[in-house]
Formats: C-alpha cells, structure tokens, sequence
C-alpha cells in the first residue's frame, strides 16, 4: 500500500513510518522542511512532499495513494497556553485535515482509508464513570479542538474508510510526557502530581503503531476507537512503576498549586482524572503489547 501521512515527523508519526517502511509499505510524508524529514526519517521507502499546512495539498501527492494517516497537530506541552498559542494548537489540527480530506475527495477517489488522530480530551474530566466511544464530550477547549478535528475527518467521501483514534497518554522513551520525566525520575526526585489519585489513560507508543497499522487494512475497523491501555492507572500507580523500573524512588510529590501556577490551564493536562474504556478494540481483535503499566515502564527503562 502506498500511505500519505501528516505529521510524520512527530512523536508517533516517526515511530509510525519506520513500522510501514520495514513492512514493505510506501509513505508518501508531508512535510514543511524536507532536508529536516529527510535527515529524521531516512529516504528508504518514501517520498517527501514540501507542505506547510496553511495552504491546499500539492495535488502530486496524492497519486496512487490507498490509505492516509492524519497526525498532524503541535504539541500540546510545546508552551503555556496563552490565547495566541490556544489559536495556534486549534489551527494546527483544524485547518491541516480540512486540507487533507479536501484533496483526498478531489485528487483520489481510490483511497480505501483516512486514519484520523483525535484523543481523549474529547471526554468531560473528573467524573467517577468509566467512558466509552458513545459517551458524550466534555465542555471547554480540548474538547472543542477534538470534537471539531473529527468532524474534519469525517467529511471524507463515503467511498472510504474513516477511523478516529482518541488517543490516550502515549508512552515512550523518545518523546511524549516521558522524555520530560526521565530525567527528574533518573536524579530520584520523581513522585506523584498532587495527591496521586487522578486516573491516567495511557497507551505504549508500540500499541500506537500497531493500532494504526492494524486499521490500515482491517475493512471491519471503522469509527471511532479509543487508543487507551486496558487498565487505567492512578498518577501514583504511574510513578511508582516508572521509579520501580528505573530503580529510583519515586516519593517527591508535585503540589497541584505550583503546577498551576508554573503552568496556567496547561496544568489541567497532569491534574484532571479521566477512566477511558479500550473495550472496542479489544473486540477488533487487537493484542496489546503491553496491556499493563509495569511491562511498558520496564520497556521503557531497558532502552
């Protein structure tokens, strides 16, 4: 299959790539820096269309292409959430898949499948429920953000698939919440955020990779899928078990009024509670790699 991807360069998308690639794939990246893509992810297996988001798809990128991979979006941690970066992570996301699903309509009637990044900021936060697929959204910015990006997606034409992968916390040691914990855990001054209690949703960056490829050719796969590990953990469980793999102690706790103050409403990210059910990719078949919180921490820590 010959897939196009946004986003390709990020956290995911990256891991993504070399995945396809070894399977004997072929990715078509979008990229605004070529030379920079090129440097990041090898030339074997792809080409690389110059893209700077803003502005329509070259319509050259689009031949031949099967499938399509949305991960286009800045990151969320990238700085605090002034109005002006708030508009910034919002058109990141919006504006691209309006793009994408634009030029897929026009310029490819032959794709079988737009895979669709959204995440679990989609749901209300703090609530003793445990949410499913069908559980309505929450109220606020992530939630806009989410509920909009999706309703790009799904302007593609009925001809073809649509998945939406509402991502959970993605663990891995090259990127995501991680990369900015190892170094506080490795030095032991790691612990829980606030009290500990709030429930995290997380998923292994591997299980990302698989998902996605998984949907790629699984015509039963459609709609919207939860990407989230199949036992929540507390913020306290997290840290204990990445401590216990890096054998550090993991005892410092975060006070929750300096991380709103350090961080503004960015804070809510590390602070709000959310017990996200996987049930529906489970029932898909799907394997977890790593369904619990100590194999992927000890994965993590071995690297």
């Amino acid at each position: 299959m010959k897939i196009l991807i946004t986003g390709g360069t990020g956290f995911v998308g990256s891991h993504l790539i070399r995945r396809l690639v070894s399977q004997d794939y072929e990715c078509v990246v979008l990229t605004r820096n070529v030379s920079s893509a090129r440097r990041r992810l090898g030339t074997a297996g792809c080409r690389f269309v110059q893209w700077d988001t803003r502005s329509p798809i070259p319509e050259d990128a689009f031949e031949g292409v099967d499938g399509a991979v949305n991960l286009v979006g800045e990151s969320l941690a990238s700085r605090r959430w002034s109005p002006e970066q708030k508009k910034r992570i919002f058109n990141s996301r919006i504006d691209p898949t309006r793009h994408l699903v634009e030029g897929l309509n026009e310029h490819a009637p032959q794709c079988k499948v737009l895979v669709s990044a959204s995440a679990i900021g989609y749901y209300p936060v703090n609530l003793p429920d445990r949410l499913t697929e069908d559980s309505e959204p929450g109220d606020g910015f992530l939630p806009d953000i989410c509920r909009q990006w999706e309703e790009e997606a799904g302007h593609l034409n009925p001809r073809s698939r649509v998945v939406i992968l509402r991502f959970g916390v993605v663990l891995g040691r090259d990127g995501g919440v991680i990369a900015k914990l190892l170094p506080v855990f490795k030095m032991g001054l790691g612990g829980p955020v606030s009290d500990g209690s709030q429930i995290m949703s997380w998923v292994h960056l591997e299980d990302v990779v698989g998902v996605i490829t998984r949907t790629l050719t699984d015509d039963a796969m459609f709609g919207v899928y939860n990407t989230v590990a199949p036992e929540p953990v507390s913020n306290r469980e997290f840290s204990k078990s990445l401590g216990h793999a890096l054998g550090r102690p993991a005892v410092v706790a975060a006070p929750a009024f300096m991380l709103r103050t350090a961080l503004g409403e960015m804070s809510t990210v590390v602070l709000d509670s959310q017990t996200i059910a996987g049930d529906k990719l489970l029932e898909a078949g799907y394997e977890f790699l790593y369904p619990d919180i100590d194999k992927a921490m000890h994965e993590i820590a071995s690297r």
